[in-house]
C-alpha cells in the first residue's frame, strides 16, 4: 500500500480521520516524582484495565477489556469515572457508520495500489491549542500535500488525518524526574496535564468529556471545509505554495491546479 505521512509536532511538544476525504483527479490510473515520590492510588482507585469477562474471539462493545493493555491511566475515583463513561455513551457518535466504510472501502484501493494514502497530524492534539486557525491550517497542508502527491503519482489520494480524538500520549517510562521531584507522566490532554506538579499528573476523567467535545467540534468544522467549498481545486492556487513559485514543476503544478487555464 503506498503511503507517506505527515507529523505536526507543537511547541509544547505534543505528539478523525478527515473522514478519507479523497480528492477525484482526472488522471488514468487502471492520520502523569512528587519531591522523590508518586502519589499512590487511592483504596478507591481504578485502572481502566481489561476485564475478566472471558473472550468469544468475536468483536463487542466490549471486547477491548478482554485484550492487555499497558498504557492504561490509573484514576483515583472509580465512582467518577464511570459517572464520566455513561455521560459519554449517551453522546452521539462522532464518526459514522458510513464513515467508516467509505473509508475501509478506499483503503482497499491504496492496498490494491489504485490510491495513495496520506496521513498526517499532530503527534497528539492539546486543549491549549485548540482553534480554528489551527485546524484550518492542518487541513490545508493536507491538501495541498494531496495535489502534488495526486501530480507526481497519477492517482487518486486518500487523505486520513490524525485529527478529532488524538490525544493520548503512550509512553515509554511512567514517571519522570525533574530537579529531584519525581512525578508521573504527562499522558495527554484527556488523561492529565502537562504541567509539573502533582495536581496537573493525576488522571482526571472529566478530561475525557472535554475530549469528546473537542473532537466533535474539530470534525464538525473539518467536514464544513470538506464540502463547503474550501477543498475544491480551484482555491488552491489561492494560496502561496513557495515550492510551487520557485520550482522547475512550478508550470505544471499550476496547470493542475487550474484544469482550465
Amino acid at each position: 500500500m503506498p503511503t507517506t505521512s505527515l507529523n505536526k509536532t507543537s511547541n509544547n511538544n505534543h505528539p478523525l480521520s478527515l473522514s478519507s476525504l479523497e480528492t477525484k483527479p482526472n488522471v488514468s490510473k487502471s492520520h502523569v516524582s512528587i519531591s522523590a515520590v508518586a502519589a499512590e492510588p487511592t483504596k478507591n482507585s481504578v485502572a481502566v484495565k481489561e476485564s475478566a469477562a472471558p473472550g468469544t474471539g468475536k468483536w463487542s462493545l466490549e471486547s477491548w477489556k478482554t485484550k492487555k493493555a499497558l498504557q492504561l491511566p490509573e484514576y483515583p475515583d472509580a465512582n467518577e469515572l464511570q459517572s464520566v463513561l455513561k455521560t459519554i455513551e449517551a453522546f452521539p457518535p462522532i464518526v459514522f457508520a458510513g464513515e467508516a466504510r467509505s473509508l475501509e472501502e478506499r483503503l482497499a484501493e491504496a492496498a490494491m495500489g489504485n490510491a495513495f494514502l496520506l496521513q498526517g497530524g499532530d503527534c497528539a492534539e492539546s486543549f491549549k491549542e485548540f482553534s480554528a486557525d489551527n485546524i484550518r491550517d492542518t487541513f490545508r497542508i493536507m491538501l495541498q500535500m494531496s495535489v502534488v502527491l495526486m501530480f507526481g503519482g497519477q492517482m487518486p489520494i486518500i487523505k486520513v488525518g490524525r485529527m478529532a480524538g488524538q490525544f493520548a500520549k503512550p509512553r515509554s517510562d511512567p514517571f519522570e524526574e525533574k530537579d529531584g521531584v519525581k512525578l508521573p507522566s504527562y499522558k495527554g490532554d484527556n488523561i492529565n496535564g502537562d504541567a509539573f506538579n502533582k495536581k496537573s499528573r493525576i488522571p482526571d476523567p472529566q478530561r475525557l468529556i472535554r475530549a469528546y467535545s473537542q473532537s466533535a467540534a474539530s470534525l464538525n468544522l473539518l467536514r464544513a471545509f470538506a464540502t463547503g467549498g474550501y477543498a475544491a481545486m480551484q482555491r488552491v492556487t489561492q494560496w502561496n505554495l513557495d515550492f510551487a513559485q520557485h520550482s522547475e514543476q512550478g508550470d505544471r503544478y499550476q496547470a493542475l491546479a487550474k484544469p482550465g487555464r
